[in-house]
């Protein structure tokens, strides 16, 4: 039971060290990610307002 016990704590303990070491890396990609959805938001929402004016135009 001990054994099963120190394994348990062993790669509780390894999986917050390494979520540690990866924390720059982890914002780097989150960051990334946001770009990436905020620069599609905006590209659609600029086309549809082109959209919006050339029918209101017609």
């Amino acid at each position: 039971m001990d054994v099963l016990l120190s394994l348990m704590l062993a790669s509780v303990y390894q999986a917050a060290t390494l979520l540690m070491e990866s924390r720059q890396v982890i914002g780097l990609l989150a960051a990334f990610l946001a770009a990436v959805l905020a620069a599609h938001i905006g590209w659609h929402g600029t086309d549809r307002a082109i959209a919006r004016r050339s029918r209101s135009e017609d």
